[in-house]
């Protein structure tokens, strides 16, 4: 072990001692990825080596960063990509595949399209309720990819489909996998989680309320909402409704489950006595699916595959099972990187040794959950072996480009955070006084469109919002609960998002770069919103999320 002495320490304003300078430094990767992606409107894994090149050249000659730590943070960044969140978007496209192959899909698009064959009612249910339910139970990807495939098999053409799931997975994200980002965001702010889960709840709920209606507009404008406004309105009232309930008198485990099933069981109960009076059409839809008869029995074998993956997520997400599942994981120092850098203040609340474990948990993963659903979809399907290896086969060269991104783009944002580039945006952001939590939301918008991920984010910055707000004599809960709340707007522009919906929906790849600046203006207007909230809450009523 190398003495405390002898570590490479972090240093925030490494461009003269200016905190303005060192930050335009930091933010040459992220310039060069959107400038790749949206100016030259190149591939998401094109941009994202890019951005991980120039993350490099700034880590190593204007940070100082040793080449063997960047190297090493590069690698470890990279593992984290492909496990856990690739080993998830694998084995959710892996099931998918299946039904697919097993022609079970085509059962499942015809029961869907029997309850409706309303474009808006069909995205409101698999968009934004089911993919609700999927991202609570196992998150990291697996909604964008399930949701969107299934909107693809019903008719939509592939970029409508990308861009509508995308929008959808928004208002569940910071309560996602069972709860794990706030989880997360206690563990390394020492904040009471039901406090922490309350305030995220009294941020989003309000967002909430108006994301289905927001998500129909997108598709086909003010006409479009005009024809769907009840469904909308039940929609987002129940699913804002109960998260906000759940959120702050239950906690945060069981927030989007309960709410994504209320939300479906409104829209559900609600088809059986209204429907919509208009014929609404999008512009470059397919034709609309006959009316088919599916007797009882086909209809229940073809939906055991996804009755199958919400069992698995749920029994791995329980408590119990997750902690026995985990006992057999793999956890190790990751080589030449491990405490040796050290963290300083104001980023960290006093000098801190940098941790570096990598955790291989390979069985209790949600991505384990999901193929132990599509190995059991399989079995039931009595599907043959020769079948299944290639079917798994076509999986595995499908997903080579979106793999390679996401482990590309982890890269670069461990790359940043361990050279320290992170903290220098986020002091930037910190000097923003009476302004900050608004800029605090974007703060965590801008974490999670690094690493792609609400966790990470709040594992970033949760501690830096919570000194900053003790200096400035603001609420740390609100200033962390902003941070986790900014960050699901940032979800739907992370390149390991967008390359998932390109995957399950088989987008062209060049299509990927226009799917980023169609999402970009929503993603900034909404996280803005999520800001205008939280200064709201600093200055109108303060006491509202202590």
């Amino acid at each position: 072990m190398i003495p405390f002495t002898l570590m490479w320490q972090h240093q925030y304003t490494p461009a003269g001692g200016s905190l303005a300078l060192s930050a335009l430094a930091a933010a040459l990767p992220v310039a060069a990825l959107l400038i790749v992606l949206a100016g030259f409107r190149k591939a998401s894994w094109i941009a994202s080596l890019a951005g991980l090149a120039t993350a490099a050249v700034v880590a190593v000659a204007i940070y100082g960063m040793p080449v063997s730590l960047a190297a090493s943070a590069v690698t470890y960044g990279a593992a984290q990509g492909l496990f856990p969140i690739g080993w998830v978007v694998f084995a959710a496209i892996l099931l998918y595949n299946i039904t697919v192959a097993t022609g079970k899909f085509e059962v499942v698009r015809n029961s869907v399209a029997n309850l409706t064959s309303d474009r808006r009612l069909q995205a409101l249910l698999i968009a934004f309720a089911f993919g609700a339910f999927i991202e609570g139970a196992a998150g990291f990807g697996t909604p964008v990819a399930v949701a969107a495939a299934m909107l693809t098999g019903l008719g939509f053409r592939p970029f409508r489909a990308a861009t509508i799931c995308l929008l959808a997975n928004t208002a569940p994200v910071a309560f996602g996998s069972i709860g794990t980002p706030l989880i997360m965001l206690a563990t390394v702010t020492g904040l009471p989680l039901l406090q922490l889960s309350a305030g995220v709840g009294r941020i989003c709920a309000p967002v909430s309320l108006f994301i289905p209606a927001y998500l129909i507009l997108v598709m086909g404008g003010w006409r479009a909402l005009r024809g769907v406004l009840p469904a909308a309105l039940l929609c987002g009232l129940s699913f804002g409704g109960v998260q906000f309930l759940v959120s702050n008198y239950i906690g945060a485990e069981l927030t989007d489950i309960l709410a994504s099933l209320s939300a479906v069981g409104s829209l559900v109960i609600l088809l059986r006595f209204w429907k919509p009076g208009d014929d609404f059409r999008l512009e470059d839809d397919g034709p609309v699916p006959a009316r088919v008869e599916i007797p009882t029995g086909s209809m229940i074998s073809a939906w055991t595959p996804f009755a199958l993956l919400v069992a698995c997520v749920l029994i791995w997400g329980y408590k119990p099972v997750q902690t026995e599942l985990g006992h057999l994981a793999i956890k190790f120092p990751w080589p030449g990187l491990h405490r040796l850098i050290t963290r300083m203040p104001p980023v960290a609340v006093k000098a801190t040794p940098y941790d570096a474990i990598y955790t291989f948990n390979w069985l209790s993963a949600s991505g384990t959950a999901c193929l132990v659903a599509a190995l059991l979809s399989a079995l039931v399907a009595r599907m043959k072996p020769a079948a299944f290896f290639s079917v798994l086969g076509r999986t595995i060269r499908q997903l080579v480009i979106a793999e390679t991104t996401i482990a590309t783009v982890l890269g670069l944002a461990f790359l940043m955070n361990y050279s320290g580039a992170t903290g220098t945006l986020g002091l930037t952001f910190a000097t923003t006084g009476k302004l900050f939590p608004f800029f605090g939301a974007l703060l965590g918008w801008m974490g999670v469109f690094l690493t792609g991920s609400d966790t990470s984010a709040n594992a970033l910055f949760g501690s830096l919002q919570v000194v900053t707000a003790q200096k400035l004599h603001m609420s740390p809960v609100l200033m962390a609960a902003a941070n986790s709340s900014g960050g699901v707007m940032g979800k739907m522009i992370s390149l390991q998002n967008i390359a998932v919906a390109a995957v399950a929906t088989s987008l062209a790849t060049e299509d990927e770069s226009r799917l980023f600046r169609f999402t970009l203006r929503h993603s900034v207007f909404l996280a803005c919103v999520i800001g205008a909230i939280a200064m709201v809450y600093a200055y109108a009523t303060p006491g509202f999320t202590q």
